[in-house]
């Protein structure tokens, strides 16, 4: 059946907000395969309620997610699964979204583009000021923290590669907001400490028109 795709590039440091319809699938593609890139959902329907990272952990019962899974809001409602992941599969769920105060205590001064403003103004500019609320933890695809067996963590950097990516399907509908990560101050962004630009692609539900744009 006929669907609707389209491809986007997000660019390093910044964040976008798409809409995904049940049934309908995002990718993210780690262009250059050492970029981290938060991932939350919104129920399009019922603003209050987004992707919950501690939900999802108490169910999976265990820290990373897998190909297959299934992620749960605050409700413990359905609302992704990781369809497919071409990495190695190493994701966190642990690491809040960086903010301004996380970029003064590593010692910037003045501002810094962070994740969590990224988040708002996603939102915002895509004319859902309606699901503005808390920034909620988020899914850190590509995000590498190693948890010693004393329950220490580690920043590490990506252990994926160019062209690896990870396909989410939407089980409700969702707004999904990515922010291509600016942290440059420890090596979550690969040892270079660059943020990168990452492809997005979002294909509608089945029995939409086909259309292809970029």
């Amino acid at each position: 059946m006929a669907v609707t795709t389209t491809t986007t590039t997000l660019t390093a440091r910044t964040g976008a907000a798409f809409e995904v319809p049940r049934g309908g699938t995002l990718r993210v593609i780690n262009t250059y395969g050492s970029q981290v890139v938060d991932t939350w959902a919104v129920v399009r329907q019922e603003p209050g309620h987004a992707l919950s990272m501690a939900h999802t952990r108490a169910v999976l019962g265990r820290l990373m997610v897998r190909t297959g899974d299934t992620l749960l809001d605050d409700r413990r409602s359905p609302v992704l699964q990781i369809a497919e992941d071409t990495s190695p599969g190493v994701h966190d769920t642990l690491i809040p979204a960086c903010d301004p105060v996380r970029y003064q205590q590593l010692g910037h001064e003045g501002h810094h583009d962070n994740c969590s403003e990224n988040y708002r103004r996603a939102l915002a500019d895509a004319g859902h000021p309606d699901l503005l609320a808390p920034v909620p933890a988020p899914l850190n695809l590509f995000m590498n923290v190693p948890v010693d067996a004393d329950g220490s963590i580690v920043f590490g950097a990506p252990v994926s590669s160019p062209g690896d990516s990870v396909l989410l399907r939407a089980l409700t509908d969702v707004v999904v907001v990515l922010s291509a990560c600016p942290q440059d101050l420890v090596p979550v962004n690969g040892d270079l400490q660059q943020p990168m630009d990452v492809e997005v692609r979002v294909t509608g539900a089945p029995g939409e028109q086909t259309v292809e744009s970029s």
